[in-house]
């Protein structure tokens, strides 16, 4: 397609978009009686007009039924998260035994590790492979579970970073770091989605290199879940975690989800159980013995947070009315477009040089677009800021911002190429 820096193009290319219309079902800020320009989907996601009115219901129920609510409410919540399991089970690929709504992401990092990471010191099988720069929360998850074992990072903690004078890594530096490690690696987890660049990694390829080295595969995909396409039982992916958040607009800190693929549903795998993971027909006898559920659900441990859920239900009955392979598709025109306009405004000033860190290949990054701004400093970022335009820095110049199908428009991108411009000094 061809691109024109104009408000006029960016008007036709919104009156050609038929998903225009969520838009307005969220509630888009709005700062000194002006609203903003929301790039930042990819930190928190904006909230559904439908999320006060979700909760309401719930609170209503409380306020009616007491602890009956949980058999008698709306939305009973004994049995509340099944509501969840084929939509949320949809957006990642999976069927619905595979997917449970439960915990924070981190606490759902842990538990998997629990289960998945078997680290034997008598075959040498001990080592974690992850990417570099993987978001912080991840490294210190991961770290602490090999010490946990007894086995300090140092030596044991594989990362695969970019080449020097290089943003991202390669697909080949990854598979080659497997092989060579291959009697040695017991897990393999990376973020799908690397948080800092936008790269999106080969996962179907990572996991099958990962389970021909005789490890277990699983992938953090808090900046995947809702932004790209993912098959994670076809990929035969043992397990996944996602926060709700984000792209999934479920509000600040909501409830993580988990992926075990279903071959691992009566393992016997050692994890920490909890109550409502106990198998539901002798759940209330309140016997001793756990017994887990059948699939994801057995790895649940406390029961459902009622409030957050209630607002994640909403924004993905707003995925599914919207079709996500058509979110998808638009997605991939805004960030052309964005891509567009930075490359131009760069191209047309001696005073700053906007280098994008983000791949150019479709299939390898989702919505967000990263940039470094060389000859400039964080006053750029203040800039865009004070004129109303949410984006996120990175140190030392970073700037990300993501243009969500959503609710993000041509026009937000034109926008924000004006107020950029007029920021460079």
């Amino acid at each position: 397609m061809t691109y024109k820096n104009t408000l006029e193009h960016a008007k036709v290319l919104d009156s050609q978009d038929e998903l225009g219309k969520f838009r307005h079902e969220f509630h888009m800020p709005v700062i000194n009686n002006k609203e903003v320009i929301y790039f930042t989907g990819n930190s928190l996601g904006l909230q559904p007009k439908a999320a006060k009115e979700a909760i309401n219901i719930e609170l209503e129920d409380w306020a009616k039924w007491g602890v009956e609510g949980h058999f008698h409410g709306r939305n009973p919540w004994y049995s509340y998260h099944e509501r969840f399991s084929e939509d949320a089970a949809a957006l990642v690929g999976a069927n619905a035994k595979e997917v449970v709504l439960m915990n924070g992401l981190t606490v759902n990092l842990h538990l998997m590790m629990v289960s998945f990471f078997a680290p034997n010191k008598a075959t040498g099988r001990t080592k974690i492979l992850c990417e570099a720069k993987a978001f912080p929360s991840d490294q210190y998850a991961i770290e602490s579970q090999l010490r946990f074992h007894g086995l300090e990072p140092a030596e044991h903690l594989i990362e695969i970073a970019p080449r020097d004078g290089e943003h991202l890594i390669r697909h080949e530096d990854i598979l080659s770091a497997i092989d060579e490690n291959a009697n040695e690696l017991a897990l393999v987890i990376i973020g799908g989605v690397n948080y800092y660049s936008g790269q999106v990694f080969d996962m179907e390829a990572i996991t099958v290199a990962g389970h021909k080295a005789g490890a277990k595969v699983g992938f953090d995909l808090a900046h995947g879940v809702g932004n790209i396409e993912l098959q994670l039982h076809d990929w035969n992916v043992d397990f996944a975690c996602w926060c709700t958040y984000k792209y999934l607009n479920s509000g600040p800190g909501s409830v993580s989800g988990i992926f075990v693929h279903e071959r691992h549903a009566d393992s016997q795998l050692p994890r920490f159980a909890g109550w409502w993971g106990h198998d539901k027909s002798t759940r209330f006898q309140m016997e001793p013995g756990f017994v887990p559920i059948s699939g994801a659900e057995g790895w649940q441990m406390s029961n459902a947070p009622i409030f957050n859920m209630a607002i994640h239900r909403t924004s993905l009955d707003l995925f599914k009315a919207a079709g996500f392979k058509k979110l998808r598709a638009k997605s991939i025109k805004l960030t052309a477009y964005l891509e567009f306009i930075i490359e131009g405004i760069s191209s047309q000033s001696d005073k700053v040089n906007f280098e994008i860190i983000t791949p150019k290949e479709e299939k390898a990054r989702g919505c967000q677009v990263s940039i470094l701004a060389h000859g400039q400093g964080k006053s750029l970022f203040d800039h865009l800021m004070n004129e109303g335009v949410i984006v996120d820095w990175r140190e030392p110049n970073v700037i990300r911002m993501a243009p969500v199908p959503l609710y993000n428009s041509f026009e937000d991108i034109y926008r924000f190429g004006q107020v950029l411009a007029k920021g460079i000094v």
